[in-house]
């Protein structure tokens, strides 16, 4: 197949403006995500996970090439999908393993109409996008950075390899639950997070420029100390601290 809250999204909208300025100008996001004929188990989550925010957030527009990684059952994927349509293309990443946890729903997810512009793929990590995904202009990892760790993946080639299929000036968007300041990944396998600052370094040193911070997600109650995995959070599911950033390569 061809997969501090904010106030306002008008600074979000600019700075996606700004960054894919070559492109057409960006959807009505809240109409994509009020679409009629997306699935009642993604409605029940949008509220813990702000999609309109995060659309805007990401710059995501029509005609963009885009990745999104560790896609899971697909939810960011379909959001992405519709952003980019018409004449976008989204690859839909998922590792052997996380092929196996989303079970039958990635597939159903792909099959969907409003994917039809998605391509699948199935690689590990390390080398995440095959030959055609170059010259990107997005690449996205929707609270799956922490998840990394536990399956021992070299991020280090991951970041580079996110680097080398982004076209100069293209974006790469990580958001995840924050861990305890200092905390590095000893928060990752067990409560599902991981330090923020932790993850600047690692992709900064793989040649990105951080270009800005997303407050959507932010809780500053949240005390950190509960997993994030949606069978363990239960009613906190959607509650957690997050942070967004948006990376550009230069």
């Amino acid at each position: 197949m061809p997969s501090t809250t904010s106030r306002s999204l008008f600074p979000l909208l600019a700075l996606a403006a700004c960054a894919t300025s070559h492109l057409t100008a960006p959807p009505d996001y809240a109409a994509l995500v009020a679409a009629p004929d997306r699935l009642d188990a993604d409605r029940a989550i949008d509220g813990g996970r702000h999609p309109v925010e995060t659309l805007a957030f990401t710059g995501a527009r029509p005609g963009m090439r885009v990745a999104d990684l560790a896609a899971g059952g697909g939810y960011t994927t379909e959001l992405l999908a519709r952003a980019v349509a018409p004449g976008g293309v989204v690859f839909s990443q998922n590792s052997a393993v996380l092929v196996k946890l989303a079970g039958e729903a990635w597939s159903s997810r792909l099959a969907r109409p409003a994917l039809a512009e998605v391509v699948r793929v199935e690689r590990e990590f390390e080398d995440p996008l095959p030959p055609q995904a170059r010259n990107l202009d997005l690449a996205v990892i929707y609270a799956s950075y922490h998840d990394l760790v536990a399956m021992k993946v070299d991020r280090e080639r991951m970041d580079r390899a996110v680097w080398a299929a982004l076209r100069p000036g293209g974006a790469f968007v990580v958001v995840d639950h924050s861990a305890r300041p200092g905390s590095g990944v000893e928060d990752s396998p067990t409560l599902h997070r991981i330090d923020e600052e932790l993850v600047k370094r690692e992709v900064l040193a793989a040649g990105f420029r951080l270009a800005a911070e997303g407050s959507f997600l932010r809780n500053p109650g949240d005390a950190r100390d509960w997993s994030t995995s949606p069978h363990a959070a239960g009613e906190r599911r959607g509650t957690s601290d997050r942070f967004a950033l948006r990376f550009v390569k230069p």
